[in-house]
């Protein structure tokens, strides 16, 4: 497997904006945002998507979690509410496969994406 963009990040190759890193995550702001405030949260093995991460090691998963929340907390998105979401697959919009989470906030979101009828 090739050095993903988020593996290179963590290694200090990539520059980023860096918001908060613990021994196990990093989070640093999407190039490009889709909302107010949009944090990556990356754990720093990788796992290509989410449910391979939650098979692998759950508590590496609750690691991304609770970092997801500190960073919300952060950049004072926790109270008002914020949004975490995992894509997984080309067909979810994934592009780079190293598991990571999206952190959405700081205005109102509108509702999730519903299939057409």
């Amino acid at each position: 497997m090739s050095d993903t963009l988020f593996e290179r990040i963590i290694n200090r190759e990539v520059p980023a904006d860096i918001v908060h890193e613990t021994d196990t995550t990093i989070a640093f702001r999407d190039i490009n945002p889709r909302a107010t405030t949009h944090v990556l949260v990356v754990p720093k093995t990788r796992y290509r998507n989410v449910a391979e991460l939650a098979a692998a090691d759950p508590g590496l998963l609750a690691d991304v979690v609770n970092t997801a929340a500190r960073v919300a907390e952060l950049e004072g998105v926790a109270d008002a509410g914020y949004r975490l979401t995992f894509n997984t697959g080309e067909d979810a919009g994934q592009t780079v496969f190293h598991v990571h989470g999206h952190l959405l906030g700081g205005s109102p979101l509108g509702p999730e994406a519903r299939p057409p009828k």
